[in-house]
Order: C-alpha cells, then sequence, then structure tokens
C-alpha cells in the first residue's frame, strides 16, 4: 500500500521576500502589491530578486564565487528548505531532485564576439578563434545544469541519490511527481526537491521573445494583459518530502500532506487541447478542490487553456500569485505548490491576489495547484492538510 508523503520544509525566495513568513505576511497584506522593475529591462518588465545574505547558506565565499547566479539562488533555498524541516542532520541520505535550465550565458563575452564578428571580414574565422580561447571548457562546465545539484550536495551535504530534470515547467512537475513516488513506493524515506529561476537576465528575456510570448511596457496583473504576456520573476522553491512515518519517528511537524502530482504534455495543436489534458488528470489527483493555485505563466495560448479549465471548477476558491509573482519556469510549480503547503499549514487561504480571482475558502482542506507550461506541460498537484 503506497506510503503517505508529506512535507516538512519549505525554502522559498521571491521578490516578496525569502522564507514562510515573509511570503504570508506579504500575500495576505491589506497593501500587497507586486515588487516590478520596469526599467533595468525595458521593454520587459520583471519581478526582480530581493538582497540575499548569501553567506547563511553558502559560507565559503570561494563556493559563492564559482556559482552562477541561479546556482546561488538554487544552493541558497534549499538551505532555507533543510533549515525549516529540520533536517541538517539527514542530508547523508537525502535524495535530491533539480529542476533546472540550460546554464546562463556570459553576457559581456556574447557582446564582445558580436561585436568582433560585425566588424570583421572573416566571420568564421575569428568566431573559430573566440571558440578556442574565449569560450573555455571551464566557462561551459560553470553553466552546465547539473551542477545547481552538485553545488548543493557540496555546501549542504545532500548526498543521497541525485537527479537533475530538464524541459522547463514541465521538469519541475516532474522532478516533484517522482520523488513523491519514491518516497511513496518506499524507495526512501526523505527527499529534497525544487528550482530556482533568475528573470534580470537579458539572454532569457531575448530567447523567450522570439516565441512572442513575453509582456511589454507597463506592468499589468494576468488577467488584464489582452491576450496574454509573460512577465518572469525571480524566484526558487525546495521543499523537503518525507514519508509521513519517517517524519513523526523523528518528530517533524508536517505542513500539508503531498496526496498526488500528475503531469501531462498535449501537442497543443488545436484549441481546448491542453484545456482537456488537465481535465484528464483531475482523476489521479482526487478531483476538484475547493482552493486552486494557479501557476499560470500568462503565456497567449497556455493563457487561454488554463481558464478554460479553471472556469470548469464551479464554487473553487481561484488565486493567481503569478500576478505578484511572475512566472519562474522551472521554479513556477514548486513555488506554487509551496504556496499551497503554506496556506494549508496556516490554516486559511491566500484573498484574491488578480483582478479575476473569485470564491471564498476561508481554511481548506484541500488545495489544488495546476501548471500549464508556456509551450507544452499540463501538471496538477494535490495537498490537503495534515495531522499533526
Amino acid at each position: 500500500m503506497p506510503r503517505d508523503v508529506v512535507i516538512t520544509g519549505i525554502g522559498l525566495v521571491s521578490s516578496l521576500g525569502e522564507g514562510r513568513d515573509a511570503h504570508w505576511d506579504a500575500l495576505r497584506a491589506p497593501d500587497r502589491h507586486a515588487v516590478v522593475d520596469e526599467a533595468s529591462f525595458a521593454p520587459w518588465p520583471v519581478h526582480p530578486l530581493p538582497p540575499l545574505d548569501l553567506d547563511k547558506q553558502i559560507p565559503k565565499r570561494g563556493d559563492q564565487r564559482q556559482m552562477e547566479p541561479w546556482q546561488r539562488l538554487g544552493t541558497y533555498a534549499a538551505g532555507l528548505a533543510l533549515d525549516d524541516a529540520g533536517a541538517r542532520g539527514l542530508v547523508s541520505d537525502m535524495h535530491l531532485m533539480v529542476a533546472a535550465g540550460g546554464g546562463e550565458r556570459d553576457i559581456a563575452l556574447d557582446e564582445k564576439v558580436t561585436a568582433e564578428l560585425a566588424d570583421s571580414n572573416d566571420g568564421g574565422a575569428r568566431l573559430n578563434e573566440r571558440l578556442a580561447t574565449g569560450l573555455r571548457p571551464t566557462l561551459f562546465l560553470a553553466q552546465l545544469s547539473n551542477l545547481v545539484a552538485g553545488n548543493i550536495s557540496i555546501v549542504h551535504g545532500v548526498t543521497g541519490s541525485s537527479r537533475t530534470f530538464m524541459g522547463e515547467e514541465s521538469a519541475a512537475a516532474d522532478a516533484l511527481r517522482i520523488a513523491r513516488a519514491r518516497l511513496a513506493e518506499g524507495r526512501g524515506e526523505i527527499a529534497l526537491v525544487g528550482g530556482a529561476f533568475v528573470a534580470a537576465r537579458w539572454d532569457m528575456l531575448i530567447l523567450y521573445r522570439g516565441g512572442g510570448g513575453m509582456w511589454q511596457g507597463p506592468f499589468a496583473p494576468l488577467s488584464q494583459r489582452g491576450a496574454g504576456g509573460i512577465v518572469f520573476g525571480g524566484m526558487a522553491a525546495f521543499l523537503v518530502l518525507e514519508a509521513a512515518e519517517h517524519a513523526r519517528a523523528r518528530g517533524a511537524a508536517p505542513l500539508a500532506r503531498l496526496d498526488a502530482v500528475a503531469t501531462d504534455a498535449s501537442r497543443r495543436r488545436a484549441p481546448g487541447e491542453a484545456r482537456a489534458a488537465a481535465e484528464a488528470l483531475l482523476p489521479a489527483v482526487g478531483g476538484p478542490a475547493p482552493a486552486v493555485i494557479s501557476a499560470a505563466s500568462g503565456a497567449p495560448e497556455a493563457w487561454a487553456e488554463e481558464q478554460g479549465f479553471l472556469a470548469k471548477l464551479d464554487g473553487a476558491a481561484i488565486r493567481r500569485p503569478g500576478s505578484l509573482l511572475g512566472h519562474g519556469v522551472e521554479a513556477a510549480f514548486p513555488v506554487h505548490v509551496a504556496l499551497g503547503a503554506l496556506a494549508l499549514s496556516r490554516g486559511g487561504f491566500f484573498p484574491p491576489l488578480d483582478p479575476a480571482d473569485a470564491g471564498e475558502a476561508a481554511s481548506p482542506d484541500r488545495v489544488l495547484v495546476t501548471g500549464f507550461g508556456q509551450w507544452r506541460g499540463e501538471a496538477l498537484a494535490s495537498l490537503s492538510r495534515a495531522e499533526g
């Protein structure tokens, strides 16, 4: 019989701050508002990360220097989760699953190479020279996706099995699904799972702009962006998952029970296809819930599909934190699952976070988290209140 899996620790960072308390207070404050930088990357607004005292979670400055910003962010959030769960002494047996992007570009070097090629009469030869001298193997290795997991292992000593997932939003949903399944099946007792995303990056903004899904101009909440548009947000979330009996045995108080995670990846060739795929996942997570947290990206086609899905959840209190946090690609689904667990642990729910939010759920005993990737990937997670 499958075992219950609970969340015992949350490491959460976004533009609203770091930690459970900061996010609970910010999202429930009467004057809640988005933290947005509209100038640094104009015409694209972004939700910037807050200042972080990296020394608290990455004490060696040498470790900090050899990491890219998103690696530092992920390692920092992972440390927050370990502290929150009181699980520092369990890292040698802890499984690690990370959702990661493709690394970060060296923007200064890219600009220099581009300028040189523009002024060169033999671009091919100049590019080959640059590949041999400027783009060193050491530079490339510093950008590999699995170095997030590697740095978490080095800095925090997490030395159980390690898996890195790539594939944008789907990577995070599958990392969470597989981590939960392994614990439920008895193939481990405790796991650390999550992802990180740095929004303040020209390379990512230009890359995603090519797909036509970015929001340009003055900031607007998700539901007020016309046909849609993504506003990136810097964020990270790591969750400590445990078999319920393992948590009880060590006296750890669960924040929420993670009942199920289900994922799919429809082709999205016809209107309604992604919505139908999400609807097909509902039975696997126990059906509709009284409270829903949408991890909507805002990407135009995905936005329309998810709103169609949400419209069929009659009577549910629906919240869209993305209007205040932005979209965090690989980090988005773990962040929203963390918010669901946070609400259940506090015995409450969030007020409307977007003008389209509707419904009331003062103290839900179950929360459904939705995820519609901006390109592909449908995902649902079901959480419920856990017994202490």
